[in-house]
């Protein structure tokens, strides 16, 4: 199967005509790197959310490689949210521990490589590390799962610039060619150079889908100009 994620009549509602997600429809192919930008409030939070299951559609359907939105498709789905989770007294090797027990498709061995490459001491507990070496820590044990759909909210917003082109290439050189990353990001230019296709969402609807190079050959500029260009005040 050559589709990965398949949309059909999503929604998300909060009230009366009040729509976090309106009524999208898009069909993900499997090893792309995906963009999902837009502007704050646009929904991009809460489609990723259903996509995980940790919110319930409104209107609609989501299916992972054919299965709807279940224990099956959360066993495939690796996820990092925009926030950190982990449990501030256990040290890192123990999370990795706690991982490798709950997750077949788990590697500690690649996270402890990628601990050593960014000289995180795994016997450190997460309270006494920094926000950005939490968020990398977050980002290593996500891409240490040999996962079908890898899903990233905001991974590079809390690390420093320097750290950013590691984390790009950790997403690039980890993740499963016959999976998807899905990145949601305000940071596009420091992105756009790994991204194959972007989606752009605005106010709960799916405004463009479309692949990098198109926009660059169509539209003759960058997607992130484009982007500043469709979302102009």
């Amino acid at each position: 199967m050559s589709n990965l994620i398949e949309i059909t009549d999503l929604s998300k509602s909060y009230g009366y005509n009040i729509f976090a997600v309106d009524h999208i429809n898009i069909t993900l192919p499997r090893g792309k790197i995906i963009g999902l930008l837009g502007p704050n409030g646009s929904g991009k939070t809460t489609l990723i959310k259903m996509i995980n299951g940790l919110l319930k559609p409104t209107t609609g359907n989501i299916l992972i490689s054919g299965e709807e939105i279940g224990p099956e498709t959360k066993a495939r789905v690796a996820y990092l949210p925009d926030r950190t989770y982990l449990a501030p007294g256990e040290n890192i090797n123990t999370i990795l521990d706690y991982f490798e027990d709950f997750y077949e498709d788990f590697s500690k061995e690649r996270a402890m490589a990628m601990l050593a490459d960014l000289n995180i001491d795994p016997t450190a507990k997460m309270k006494t590390l920094s926000k950005g070496t939490k968020e990398k820590v977050q980002l290593i044990l996500v891409m240490s799962r040999q996962a079908e759909l890898y899903v990233l909210d905001e991974p590079i917003a809390g690390v420093d610039p320097a750290a950013r082109d590691y984390i790009l290439r950790t997403i690039l050189n980890n993740y499963n060619r016959e999976a998807s990353v899905l990145i949601s990001t305000h940071l596009i230019s420091d992105i756009e150079s790994v991204l194959d296709e972007v989606l752009f969402m605005r106010q709960g609807k799916l405004v463009l889908y479309s692949s990098a190079e198109e926009i660059r050959q169509k539209q003759g500029k960058s997607v992130d100009a484009y982007f500043r260009e469709v979302f102009a005040c």
